[in-house]
């Protein structure tokens, strides 16, 4: 059984790997609005693993004994100046959900929890890469600049990007 303050952190987890999801929809919408096809499939790529990630804390917490609670999910920002803007708002969502793994991991390791200090370490892991992906992105955004030729190329390199899950 998981001590009480960790499962409801776990469920609160939870709750905000589907709302990751639902923001990366969101922004998605925004780049298909503006005929930007290879950054909406970036996107939902991104909220497919966000998705993943809710699920995999879904199970850990039924693995667990637990029931995992769902509660409302809050309607994401659906207004953007540019695709500039949706990467550096998607690098500090990343930056919010590393914040809330550190959290998880101290109330983990404040309770000697060590099969969720292991499972939480995964994540730990997931979010460097997270956060490293979208600095890149802002990077060669900002290189490109007004570049339509140079944009045009990666959004097509961004198109090509399918989620699969790890075996």
């Amino acid at each position: 059984m998981l001590n009480e303050k960790l499962l409801n952190a776990l469920n609160r987890q939870m709750n905000h790997e589907f709302f990751a999801a639902h923001a990366y929809m969101a922004m998605a919408s925004y780049c298909d609005y503006h005929s930007y096809e290879g950054f909406a499939n970036f996107y939902i790529q991104q909220a497919k693993e966000e998705r993943f990630h809710g699920q995999k804390i879904y199970d850990y917490i039924n693995d667990r004994g637990e029931q995992a609670v769902f509660s409302q999910v809050d309607a994401p920002k659906v207004e953007f100046n540019s695709i500039l803007e949706t990467f550096e708002d998607g690098l500090k969502q990343e930056q919010d959900v590393t914040h809330r793994f550190y959290d998880l991991s101290e109330i983990a390791h404040e309770h000697k929890d060590y099969a969720t200090i292991s499972f939480l370490n995964w994540f730990l892991d997931e979010q460097v890469e997270e956060e490293s992906m979208f600095e890149t992105h802002i990077d060669y955004l900002k290189r490109i600049g007004d570049d339509s030729n140079a944009l045009y190329l990666y959004e097509k390199e961004l198109a090509a990007r399918k989620f699969e899950v790890e075996a």
